[in-house]
């Protein structure tokens, strides 16, 4: 017992530079605007431009189950070290050009590295904790979402940042840099040095994998177990939603009220400003509330704004939908990933890999809706994410 005591009061030293790691997550969510100002510049159509932010998020169908086995191997920390170094390497290409090839190399190294921090980071939370596999950690896992809400709070503060960074470039204020909206990549390529450097002098006791790791197909046999299936499919939508959203709100805006894109890029910041106070709040409710109450109260705000954004043409009307669906879609994954992962403390690593997985929802969203609003408008694009708030309320009675 003491020598849990004291891994634990050395885990938690840790939390500032694993906090850090979360902002570095959140760069992920830059892709949406992204998207927006390649389309410009290169003059694509929304099908070829919703190939960035589908592209990103493949690579978390081919890179999670591997992570999660590599955790087993080499460590929660080293993983996150691994996965920082792809990022920084993925912000550091689009400085030299934006040309459809950089890109398209820059958006896939990005998506593998956060498909590695993802896996990794979320249940490194859980040993800063002093949790682990321990049976002091299964009571701690109580609050495991209040505590990964907390960690998407501080990732949030990325995602909203970026669509100011690419305007404050685009607009030309910085000319002699010759970045234009890029300089928001190399920003983000600091803080990801930074971040790499504070957790890899950071010491964080890991506690050893017992027995013999598990194989791919008993990784994938765990889907087998119902609340682990559907947790997974919660976070097909919600960040299906997310993507969709973040690359959406903007297109909605130039459509119904003639926005250029440099105005409308601010509907994706209302986004993941309010998916940030989301954070925030909904750090403290899941400690107040039953999360199952607070699941409700969330789809249904999402339920809300997928009305206002396929009937609204107002700004006040489509803002406010912007709104109900950042605070609503803000603390899904948390829910959904610790249901699944304090089902079977025993299989955390692995359950991380599969539940990461799901993010593969961001591949496929975006593109069902790249071909709906190339058919029916954005209007088409609605009704897809529409259909992810659907299957959400098929979840309430899975939330404990």
């Amino acid at each position: 017992m003491k020598k849990i005591d004291n891994m634990s009061k050395t885990n938690k030293l840790a939390i500032l530079p694993v906090m850090l790691c979360f902002f570095c997550m959140g760069f992920v969510d830059l892709v949406g605007i992204a998207s927006n100002y390649v389309k410009e510049d290169l003059l694509l159509t929304d099908t070829a431009a919703n190939i960035f932010p589908s592209l990103v998020f493949f690579w978390f169908l081919i890179f999670s189950v591997p992570t999660g086995m590599l955790m087993n191997k080499i460590g929660r920390k080293n993983t996150v070290l691994v996965s920082l170094g792809v990022t920084v390497l993925s912000l550091l290409i689009p400085i030299f050009g934006n040309s459809f090839a950089i890109m398209l190399i820059s958006f896939s190294l990005l998506g593998i590295g956060n498909a590695l921090m993802q896996t990794s980071l979320n249940p490194l939370v859980s040993t800063v904790m002093g949790g682990g596999r321990s049976a002091e950690g299964r009571s701690q896992g109580e609050n495991l979402a209040s505590t990964l809400t907390f960690g998407q709070f501080i990732k949030a503060i990325a995602s909203f940042l970026a669509p100011y960074l690419a305007m404050w470039g685009a607009t030309g204020l910085i000319p002699h840099l010759g970045l234009d909206w890029r300089i928001l990549f190399g920003i983000y390529l600091v803080v990801g040095i930074l971040a790499t450097v504070l957790l890899g002098v950071t010491p964080i006791e890991e506690e050893k994998v017992e027995g013999k790791a598990s194989t791919f197909a008993e990784c994938f046999k765990l889907l087998g177990t119902p609340i682990v299936l559907l947790s997974f499919f919660g976070i097909m939508c919600h960040v299906g939603i997310d993507v969709g959203t973040n690359t959406t709100a903007p297109k909605i805006l130039m459509e119904r009220l003639g926005m250029t894109l440099n105005d409308a890029a601010f509907a994706t910041s209302l986004y993941f400003i309010f998916r940030t106070i989301g954070c925030l709040t909904g750090s403290f409710f899941l400690r107040v509330l039953p999360n199952r109450t607070f699941f409700i109260i969330s789809i249904s705000m999402m339920a809300l704004s997928m009305c206002g954004l396929f009937v609204g043409t107002e700004k006040w009307a489509l803002y406010t939908a912007i709104a109900l669906v950042g605070y609503g879609n803000s603390n899904i994954f948390s829910i959904c990933f610790a249901q699944a992962l304090n089902s079977m403390p025993e299989k955390q690593n692995e359950v991380s890999g599969l539940m990461i997985m799901g993010l593969f929802g961001g591949t496929i969203f975006p593109l069902l809706m790249g071909f709906a609003s190339d058919a029916i408008g954005q209007a088409g694009a609605v009704i897809v994410m529409a259909i992810g708030v659907t299957y959400l309320f098929t979840y309430i009675n899975r939330v404990k």
